[in-house]
């Protein structure tokens, strides 16, 4: 199928991460994982090391010879999952301080697919100011606000509302597969309530 890098960041949230490249390798693809120092602690802490199984390739987030690096490697997309503001900031900003970032602004300047998913509220004037920006360079960015409509009944369920918007705006996912993930709007059927 087709590869794809996944950021992570420390931002609160590391199960959106794990949900994401669960569903992408369950889907064909390959995933190439970056995550901060920061990420890591918090994926640790939020109980999710599952995520790194998932990846096909760990790329260390000080790394720039890593093939992600350059708009040469073929990757068809990249996802920040969570985004903390800090980051956001960085690729809003094109500093390409670190992997993670110079991966987003590669993805940006080859105009790949990038989304970028805050995980922080409420938002501040510059937060706003950077999704504009990013937004406009290119980048889509889906708030890891989750949906109810589709009445989850897991903490899972609930991530997968964001994640099937993730899949299907990085073009890794057709739209029968984000519904066999979560129901199209519509007429759910009701779950009973206990």
């Amino acid at each position: 199928m087709a590869r794809f890098i996944l950021g992570v960041t420390g931002a609160s949230g590391a199960v959106y991460a794990t949900r994401t490249a669960m569903h992408l390798k369950r889907l064909g693809h390959e995933v190439s994982l970056i995550v901060t120092a920061p990420g890591r602690e918090v994926v640790e802490y939020e109980g999710q090391k599952e995520l790194f199984g998932f990846a096909d390739k760990t790329f260390d987030v000080d790394d720039f010879f890593a093939e992600c690096a350059s708009g040469s490697a073929d990757y068809a997309g990249m996802a920040v999952v969570p985004c903390s503001m800090g980051t956001l900031g960085r690729i809003a900003a094109g500093t390409s301080d670190n992997l993670l970032v110079r991966s987003a602004d590669v993805c940006l300047k080859e105009r790949r697919p990038l989304v970028i998913v805050p995980r922080e509220m409420p938002y501040n004037l510059i937060h706003i100011e950077n999704m504009e920006r990013v937004t406009r360079a290119g980048a889509v960015v889906i708030p890891a606000s989750p949906q109810f409509y589709s009445r989850p009944a897991t903490i899972e369920e609930l991530v997968d509302t964001v994640v099937a918007k993730i899949l299907k705006h990085l073009g890794a996912a057709s739209a029968e597969s984000c519904a066999a993930i979560v129901k199209p709007w519509g007429n759910p059927e009701p779950r009973t309530s206990k």
